[in-house]
């Protein structure tokens, strides 16, 4: 298995022909609390992938195929790519990234690859909206949907059904816009969990404080951090969170707590 040749890294893995290779140097596992997420939200991933991981027998038993589909949801820079690779990372997997816009890519070529997928790997589908809208949507939109690839729509459906594995074999997808996909796509057995991850909640804004800032009074100061975000009745990523912190990272924290007025400006 690849990943035992890099211990403590995760294995990043493209589409090379009908081949996946890695891609890159292999990524140091992230911490999966590296990456705040709405309170529950990760603890049920993570609890739902171990599930599925440790009981492949059940699935056997029952006639039912061994495959599990999740898709996150929510606007960009709120930490959906981020935490597939924290994910991967804490599962001991690879990530196989499949675009599904890519030119060249075929019905019989998309079903291999998901098929033939390295053992203990995430396939990840990112921004799936991108690549199909859905039929319910205007013909001028049907038409251009019809047209985008080479891969159709029933192809996809039929390869994400038709993933042959006897190992776990999980598929991520994600999308910026949950109203463009197909309810096809994203019906149960083909997505089997669906997560919003959106943008930053007073518990996540108090988390990602308190990972930056750990002196005595943090837990206080993480408080009045969050209530002062809040104030501004405006949306914020953990994205935006993150970048004040690094650009105030030699600030006091007083600082950093009176000029939250900044985050929408950088």
């Amino acid at each position: 298995m690849a990943l035992k040749k890099h211990e403590g890294k995760t294995v990043m893995y493209t589409a090379m022909g009908s081949e996946w290779r890695p891609f890159g140097h292999p990524r140091k596992r992230r911490p999966i609390n590296s990456v705040v997420l709405d309170q529950g939200v990760s603890e049920r991933i993570l609890r739902d992938c171990k599930e599925f991981i440790s009981n492949p027998t059940w699935y056997m038993d029952r006639g039912i195929p061994y495959r599990r589909g999740y898709l996150l949801h929510g606007p960009p820079g709120c930490g959906k790519s981020s935490y597939i690779t924290a994910l991967a990372g804490e599962l001991e997997f690879g990530i196989c990234v499949l675009n599904l816009s890519e030119r060249g890519l075929t019905d019989d070529r998309l079903n291999h690859l998901l098929s033939m997928a390295p053992v203990q790997s995430i396939i990840l589908l990112e921004d799936i909206d991108a690549a199909f809208v859905s039929r319910e949507d205007t013909p001028v939109q049907k038409a251009a949907y019809e047209g985008l690839n080479r891969v159709t729509f029933s192809g996809l459906l039929n390869c994400l059904d038709g993933v042959a594995s006897t190992e776990a074999r999980i598929v991520f997808m994600t999308t910026n816009y949950l109203e463009r996909l197909d309810p096809a796509l994203i019906r149960p057995g083909r997505v089997d969990l669906k997560e919003y991850i959106g943008w930053c909640s007073p518990y996540q804004i108090e988390q990602m404080y308190l990972r930056f800032y750990k002196n005595g009074n943090a837990r206080t100061e993480a408080l009045e951090f969050a209530k002062r975000v809040m104030s501004f009745n405006k949306n914020i990523s953990p994205a935006q969170i993150q970048g004040y912190f690094m650009f105030h990272k030699q600030a006091t924290p007083k600082d950093v707590i009176e000029n939250t007025k900044l985050l929408w400006e950088l």
